[in-house]
């Protein structure tokens, strides 16, 4: 059964551009890929420490550090 929310979200792409929706489509594709690749190499990996080094090497890691640190930027200053 489709819930209400996918409902929503089906309606809101009907309301996009082809381009767009090409776009949103082949962006949620790349994820996926992504995704299905790092559990291949994590699900190869036994030591948890070599698990962490593969995580801590994926390109997004030091974007998302950044996003937390300036999060917190803020309340260090108080």
């Amino acid at each position: 059964m489709t819930s209400l929310n996918l409902l929503e979200i089906e309606r809101s792409i009907r309301a996009l551009s082809v381009e767009e929706q090409l776009w949103l489509l082949e962006s949620i594709a790349r994820q996926i890929r992504e995704n299905e690749y790092k559990k291949e190499q994590l699900s190869d990996i036994k030591n948890p420490e070599e698990e962490l080094k593969v995580m801590v090497d994926q390109p997004e890691i030091p974007i998302k550090i950044a996003a937390i640190s300036d999060e917190f930027a803020f309340s260090e200053i108080l």
